[in-house]
């Protein structure tokens, strides 16, 4: 599903193409962003979204996933630099990240990423969409205090977020608050079944529209009625040279002299875990989204990573992971193969060389809309009812790693969906462990799957259960192993049985761990009956006292505690 031919990227051109526009005009700014928050110069996060799509996207094995700088890092960015004291010496320490993920891409380390709970997948894109609404809709009305916080989930946001949406009903921009409505009415209007049904029209992404009526609304406003355009401060804002060949002299190199600094290291590593972390969210995220349900492969894409961080650390760009944002904008606007991906990177390169002067003419306010959609579309009303229909073991880790993420930051609030997911995992699959069925003064115990000390409290609550004058029959056939503290508990049971005159059998046991029986000679004596007896006893009374009550009771690890 990964290797692809020529064939097929050609095949999906016209979907690629407008999607990588789209991609593009939701990074530009990001990246612009992402750097300013980073104390990194501007041009960094270009280089960084340039190198994520022209390099990462063919190195990677992911049809859809974007990559570039994350907003994610730019607490840890900001502090090495500040402790380094040099963005050249930083960005030697972003070479040997690069090298590193390379080393865990080797060693197999992102087989980790299987492990996320599809649960906490969810509840991480949930999240990210609100987040996206709430950061966006002070830009949608001209209030553009936090330039980076358009993905942003760090320790400040929920403060930082309550802070922007006061400020931006204090600060309302006319002109910015009719360009996002009306952009949002064509996003709208676009996505309807009548506009799908034609050729034309559909060949046109509607972002692009939607960056033409901002334009044109600015350039109009600017002459005929100024008090209704939209400043320069609320514009897309890029380095602007007068000829192609000045583009070289913005890229800045590291310097090889800090490789004799400890502290290099230790910045190094750190980039390197985080941005591996954050890569395979992203990339699990990814893949749930896709339409198609392609499987990309982890080790390679920490491989691609890797790559990508050593280049953009050589040419002078801030680190690079796979972006959960961008990814999601490449969804929504159709985008097939990771052609979309290549493209968004030559439209960044493109645009520093040639069209900076007249991008940055781009209202920041139509690209808000774009991600309102796109925020919108990742935690839309819809999901959060398919969870509930889904029940609490579903609803409870989703809803928790939203609440999570939005109080604390990305890796943290997965953590903590994680942890509640795997109690309900470990409780699931718990419930199955054992179960007793009572026909009569008849039962049957049986151990459903392997079984481990912790199922001993429940264990003993069965026995407990069990009255005198019974006949007990302990069925072991399922299991492929059983823990010896649940063989002793068994064996005890079974010795002092006799004492309530119960009948004990024990089916298949042995090669599952060492168990003493009657016939042992140091076992005390267990009044039995012969198995096929007891069997057959059992098999005759089974079906109608099943009819009249049935005692079923199933093992909770946690509870067991």
């Amino acid at each position: 599903m990964i290797h692809k031919h020529f064939s097929y990227y050609v095949r999906h051109l016209h979907q690629d193409i407008p999607a990588g526009l789209v991609v593009f005009l939701v990074a530009l700014p990001l990246c612009l962003g992402v750097a300013l928050a980073s104390g990194a110069p501007l041009f960094s996060g270009l280089i960084a979204g340039m190198v994520g799509g022209l390099v990462v996207a063919w190195a990677s094995g992911s049809q859809l996933s974007v990559s570039g700088p994350a907003a994610g890092l730019t607490v840890i960015v900001f502090n090495a630099i500040d402790h380094l004291g040099s963005f050249q010496g930083f960005l030697v320490a972003v070479v040997l990240a690069g090298v590193l993920q390379l080393v865990l891409g080797f060693l197999r380390a992102g087989a980790i990423g299987a492990y996320f709970p599809s649960a906490v997948i969810e509840g991480m894109l949930a999240a990210i969409g609100l987040i996206l609404i709430m950061k966006q809709l002070p830009h949608a009305v001209g209030y553009d205090f936090n330039f980076e916080g358009d993905e942003s989930y760090m320790r400040e946001n929920a403060a930082a977020t309550v802070e922007a949406l006061r400020g931006a009903l204090k600060a309302i921009s006319p002109g910015a608050a009719i360009v996002s409505a009306v952009s949002l009415l064509i996003l709208i209007i676009w996505e309807s079944s009548f506009i799908k049904r034609i050729a034309l029209f559909r060949l046109i992404p509607g972002a692009l529209l939607v960056v033409a009526w901002g334009v044109i609304y600015n350039l109009v406003t600017l002459r005929m009625a100024p008090e209704w355009a939209i400043s320069s401060q609320h514009l897309v804002a890029l380095p602007v040279t007068e000829k192609p060949a000045d583009f070289l002299q913005l890229f800045t190199f590291p310097d090889v002299s800090f490789l004799a600094k400890p502290e290099v290291y230790t910045v190094a590593f750190t980039i390197a875990i985080i941005a591996s972390l954050e890569t395979l969210l992203s990339l699990e995220a990814c893949d749930k989204m896709d339409p198609l349900k392609r499987v990309a492969p982890t080790n390679r894409e920490l491989k691609a990573q890797g790559i990508g961080n050593m280049i953009s650390g050589l040419l002078g760009g801030i680190p690079i992971t796979a972006v959960i944002v961008r990814s999601a904008a490449n969804v929504n606007a159709g985008g097939q193969t990771k052609v979309s991906s290549f493209v968004h990177g030559l439209f960044l390169l493109l645009s520093v060389m040639f069209f900076a002067r007249f991008l940055n003419d781009i209202p920041l306010s139509c690209l808000a809309a774009i991600l309102l959609q796109t925020g919108y579309k990742l935690a839309k009303p819809k999901i959060f009812v398919e969870f509930f229909h889904k029940g609490w073991s579903q609803l409870i880790p989703f809803v928790v790693t939203i609440v999570a993420i939005l109080l604390t930051d990305l890796l943290k609030g997965i953590g903590v969906g994680i942890a509640v997911g795997l109690y309900y995992v470990i409780r699931a699959n718990y419930h199955a462990a054992i179960s007793m069925v009572q026909t009569d003064d008849h039962y049957v115990l049986s151990l459903n799957k392997d079984v481990t000390f912790l199922n001993r409290a429940r264990l003993r609550q069965y026995f407990n259960q069990i009255e005198e004058n019974s006949t007990v029959l302990i069925d072991g056939s399922k299991t492929q192993f059983i823990d010896h503290d649940i063989l002793e508990t068994i064996h005890d049971f079974m010795l002092s049985a006799q004492d309530s005159n119960i009948t004990v059998e024990a089916r298949d046991l042995e090669g599952k761990g060492k168990i003493q029986t009657a016939s042992d000679s140091n076992a005390v004596p267990i009044k039995a009956k012969s198995k096929e007896k007891n069997q057959a006893k059992l098999d005759s009374k089974a079906p109608d006292a099943l009819k009249k009550r049935q005692l079923r009771a199933v093992m909770d690890s946690e509870a067991a505690g």
